[in-house]
């Protein structure tokens, strides 16, 4: 079930700025997916991927005044297709310029390790993690609200994964 809802230009442009966010973290999963070496590591990446194009099919229904439901996990079904329908010549340019950024990374000898990358996503989602604390604070709707929140949570996962792999390979010491 989707609910639809009128959103302020104040909310409009904190979205804007999550979905601007969601678009990076996807960018920066897939490059990091394709350059890592441990293939535990890369399944993280590819994973936390996934999950980031969700979000940003779910921040698209919200610009589009759609609040999916988040129950039984059918927002990522509605999501997908909505977003799909919705994002159409969009959706398919973004992917071009991501396609051309991978590209890029491998002609251009860019180089990291496996625990500079890790560095650089665990920041990367400790930044967005906030950021959607500041947008869920700022929304009016209470159903906005709690799609915000449980992207947010999905977000502490991100990084959870992240900490809980670096930890287990020595990269990161909590104590």
């Amino acid at each position: 079930m989707i609910a639809n809802v009128t959103l302020s230009t104040k909310e409009q442009l904190l979205l804007q700025d999550q979905k601007s966010h969601e678009e990076q973290c996807i960018l920066k999963y897939d490059n990091y997916a394709n350059l890592a070496v441990d293939s535990q590591l890369k399944t993280i990446f590819k994973n936390n991927a996934h999950k980031e194009r969700e979000h940003l099919q779910t921040i698209n229904q919200l610009l589009n005044g759609q609040v999916p439901s988040m129950a039984g996990g059918s927002q990522q079904q509605s999501g997908q297709q909505t977003g799909q329908q919705q994002s159409g010549q969009q959706g398919s340019n973004w992917t071009m310029s991501q396609q051309e950024s991978i590209d890029k990374s491998a002609t251009t000898g860019f180089k990291a390790s496996d625990k500079d990358m890790c560095i650089d996503m665990l920041n990367t989602e400790k930044y967005v993690s906030g950021t959607y604390d500041t947008t869920i604070f700022e929304c009016k709707s209470a159903q906005v609200r709690d799609v915000l929140n449980h992207i947010q949570k999905e977000e502490q996962k991100h990084g959870e994964a992240i900490f809980s792999y670096m930890s287990s390979k020595g990269m990161y010491s909590a104590g």
